[in-house]
Order: structure tokens, then C-alpha cells, then sequence
């Protein structure tokens, strides 16, 4: 389970370039749970993410994954209990290393690293046989540079590395994003698979109303660093990328709105 109260950050606080990206973010996520966060640039929900993974520390509130006060840990403890995709299917994996390599690294994650012992037979039985899975041929090429694969390719195996030692929590951050159509749909229908089969506990941002609509048990939208609304249940079910674009209408709507009030406030008091 995934809590996180109250957490809150700025960026450049006290200047010109000042952003407060979460205000106060309150959200509990259920073991096996899979939350699927939008909204549009600026909003918070990779910020958010970001904060989970700890990539940054946040001004104030609690992380709180398994149990565990998270808060204050750095990146590579959070690692030992989160895996992670990242938008780039070129993060996150090392490439001058091959895939097998790759995996074997994979499977220390958040421990002291060492590849001498790592690559016995054993282990490259279970390599292949997770390779093997995407129906790619790449369980022949496990020599192979990392580097020398294709996006698609790599994402693939990046997130069977991620879900290796089945993580407390998977931060899928706009996976799919950088991939051409048919990559896309691959890396998708692999992450539904996983998903299901280890009951992950999953946080996943995306800009695509289809993934949206169809993928995860529930659905929360962010702008200007708060949830908006958050579906789940039948309501999700329901859901279609039309309905999306009309709430995502009327946040725009109201952003004016505000705007228009302070501009008059601030005519009256000039």
C-alpha cells in the first residue's frame, strides 16, 4: 500500500521562476491497485511521481510504501521497494552492457552490485525464459548490447527488469510516450500481462485518453498540482476518452475564470 499525505513542493520558492507543483497532495493506493494518473503539462502528476520515486524530497507531508516512512530515503534505498519505467527507453538500463548484463544487475536492484557471481546458469535459464515471453527472438541475442536494440525492444525488457523481484509499487512514468504505434501496443498488452500475473501495485502517468479510459481500476486527474477528480469503480468503468476531453474543457474554463477575477482584484487595488 502507497500513502502519501499532505506532501507538497516548490520549485525556486521566493523568485520570478517560482512553481508550486503539489499542493498538498492527499492519496492511498491499495495493495494490487492500479492508478492511472493524466492531466495536462504542469499539472503535478510527474512531479508526483517523481516524489514517490525520490528523485527529489518534498517541502513537507509523508510517503509512507509497505508500511514504511519513505519520506526521507534517498532514491536508491526506495529502490529496494519500487520499479520503475521511465518515458526515455533509454533510461534506465545501462547500454554498453549486454542484456543479460542488464538483468543481472536487474536483480540486485537496491543492493551492493556485482556482476562476477551473477551470470551462472541458473540465472541465465530464468533470463531467457523472461525474454522469451515477448516473442521478440531477442532469448538468442542475451549478448547483445543493450544499446544496439530498438526503442520498443528496450522498453520491453526494461520493464521486465523493472518487475524482476516484484516491486512494493511500479511507477510507469509516460512509457509508452516515446514509442512509434506498434511498440506502443506491444509495450502495453505486456504491462496489462504483468501486471495482472504479479498483482502489482501500480502508479502510471500518461497523456493518451485511450490508455487512460482503458487501462487500471481507477483514474485520477491532476491540474496545478492537485487532484481534481479521481474515478474508480463503475464510474471508471465507464469512462471514455470524450469524457475526459470535457472535464479537462471545464478545468480550462475555470483556470480563466480565476484568472479574469485576479487581473480585476488587482485593477481595483492599482
Amino acid at each position: 500500500m502507497l500513502k502519501v499525505q499532505g506532501i507538497r513542493k516548490t520549485f525556486n520558492p521566493g523568485t520570478p521562476n517560482e512553481v508550486r507543483a503539489l499542493r498538498g497532495i492527499d492519496l492511498t493506493i491499495e495493495d494490487g491497485e492500479f492508478v492511472v494518473v493524466i492531466g495536462s503539462n504542469g499539472s503535478g502528476k510527474s512531479t508526483l511521481l517523481n516524489a514517490v520515486a525520490g528523485t527529489f524530497f518534498v517541502d513537507g507531508g509523508k510517503i509512507v510504501l509497505d508500511g514504511r516512512d519513505i519520506t526521507q530515503k534517498e532514491d536508491y534505498h526506495r529502490a529496494r521497494l519500487i520499479g520503475r519505467v521511465f518515458q526515455d527507453p533509454f533510461r534506465g538500463t545501462a547500454p554498453e552492457m549486454s542484456i543479460a548484463e542488464n538483468f543481472a544487475l536487474a536483480c540486485r536492484r537496491g543492493r551492493r552490485r556485482g556482476l562476477g557471481w551473477a551470470l551462472k546458469n541458473d540465472l541465465m535459464r530464468q533470463i531467457e525464459a523472461q525474454v522469451k515471453r515477448l516473442n521478440l527472438g531477442l532469448e538468442e541475442r542475451l549478448d547483445n548490447l543493450m544499446g544496439s536494440l530498438s526503442g520498443g525492444q528496450r522498453q520491453s525488457l526494461t520493464l521486465l527488469m523493472a518487475t524482476w523481484l516484484k516491486p512494493k509499487l511500479l511507477l510507469l512514468d509516460e512509457h509508452t510516450a516515446a514509442l512509434d504505434p506498434k511498440s506502443a501496443d506491444l509495450v502495453i498488452s505486456l504491462t496489462k500481462e504483468i501486471i495482472r500475473e504479479q498483482k502489482l501495485t501500480t502508479l502510471m502517468v500518461t497523456h493518451s485518453m485511450q490508455q487512460a479510459t482503458n487501462l487500471g481500476d481507477r483514474l485520477i486527474m491532476m491540474d496545478r498540482g492537485r487532484i481534481v477528480y479521481d474515478f474508480k469503480g463503475s464510474e471508471k468503468m465507464r469512462l471514455r476518452p470524450d469524457d475526459l476531453l470535457g472535464r479537462f474543457d471545464e478545468i480550462r474554463r475555470e483556470a480563466q475564470l480565476d484568472e479574469t477575477a485576479a487581473e480585476m482584484i488587482e485593477r481595483m487595488y492599482v
